[in-house]
């Protein structure tokens, strides 16, 4: 699973330097990175550039590895850049700079798909085919979305695991990240479904948000824990909360108390999953993810349509629903501790 990846950075060094100015000083930079056969001419000098919720989490450093691994084999440039905090004014300065480059394709993560939906649009006017991957914009003019697994896949799993973390009695909480983010609230949706119709001795007691911020969910999760003495279960809803609220129950005491699943990479959730602060982490092959994202990003610059099944390099059986517009990675993993060491993101 372990690839090895180079960034070459070259043509749009000095945008970047103009990015990270005109975010200000002290306020939220974003760095580009670029790679690929187009870079020397390849696939007549097509560019996919990828904006993130955030830069430098594991989750889409990983995904910035499998983008760049697709450039590479098909040959065109990957251009990885975004925000390093989950801000949607300032992934929008991102998204605006991309466009001014002109890149051939721009495939976005929005942190607020409403607020994002113009800048699509005016992409778009100006010749730029626009994806949408991780977290959809629904409402925007998205030309297809690259989803991980389907939010009925996510969102039953978590409910299973944290059920049988629990021994399917007693009270849970949700720590999500961003509270406009389309993915995570259609998880949450799923699990507010399926507890009470199908474990209706669990009880959800509070849903917080904590932005894209671990330390953040760690303080809302001890809060949670404080507030709540009958608490059995916490679901982490990303990846930084799903190792905050490993750690947080870690930090108060409370392994073999308080049992904790959530949406966490396998490296960082891995000494939890060990000390069994963690119960397990529901999550999908992110490098494969980023790989598919940079292919399907690919497909719209030169105009393809996709199949309704097709195999993408290494990965098969990737679908595609026409109605939605949706790629399809396939169905979440399960992550434990016999199993997280064997992945290195």
């Amino acid at each position: 699973m372990t690839h090895k990846v180079t960034a070459t950075l070259a043509g749009l060094a000095a945008t970047a330097l103009m990015m990270t100015a005109c975010a200000g000083g002290s306020g939220p930079t974003s760095s580009n990175t670029q790679s690929g056969a187009a870079a020397s001419g390849g696939s007549g000098g097509l560019s996919v550039a990828f904006v993130p919720k955030i830069q430098g989490i594991p989750f889409f450093e990983a995904m910035n590895a499998g983008g760049k691994k697709a450039s590479e084999e098909f040959g065109f440039t990957w251009v990885y850049s975004g925000p390093t905090t989950a801000d949607p004014a300032a992934q929008s300065e991102v998204v605006r700079s991309l466009i001014q480059q002109n890149v051939s394709t721009l495939m976005v993560a929005p942190n607020d798909p409403d607020s994002m939906s113009p800048l699509i649009t005016e992409a778009q006017g100006k010749g730029i085919k626009v994806g949408a991957a991780d977290t959809d914009a629904p409402n925007s003019t998205r030309e297809v979305f690259v989803e991980q697994a389907s939010a009925e896949g996510i969102g039953s799993a978590l409910v299973d695991q944290i059920a049988k973390a629990i021994g399917d009695e007693g009270e849970i909480a949700i720590v999500s990240c961003g509270q406009t983010a389309v993915n995570l609230n259609s998880w949450i949706k799923v699990i507010n479904e399926k507890i009470p119709a199908e474990h209706p001795k669990i009880t959800i007691v509070d849903t917080v948000y904590a932005d894209e911020d671990q330390a953040k969910a760690v303080t809302m999760s001890k809060n949670l824990i404080n507030a709540n003495p009958k608490l059995k279960g916490l679901i982490g809803m990303c990846t930084t909360s799903a190792p905050g609220v490993a750690q947080a129950v870690q930090e108060s005491g409370k392994i073999g108390t308080i049992q904790t699943v959530g949406v966490g990479t396998p490296a960082s959730m891995l000494p939890y999953l060990k000390d069994k602060s963690s119960h397990a982490s529901v999550l999908w092959n992110v490098e494969d993810f980023g790989y598919l994202t940079a292919w399907g990003g690919w497909m719209l610059a030169q105009g393809k349509e996709f199949a309704d099944t097709q195999d993408v390099g290494h990965i098969k059986g990737v679908t595609y629903d026409k109605a939605t517009k949706t790629l399809l990675l396939g169905e979440p993993m399960i992550f434990t501790a016999e199993n997280a060491g064997e992945f290195n993101y």
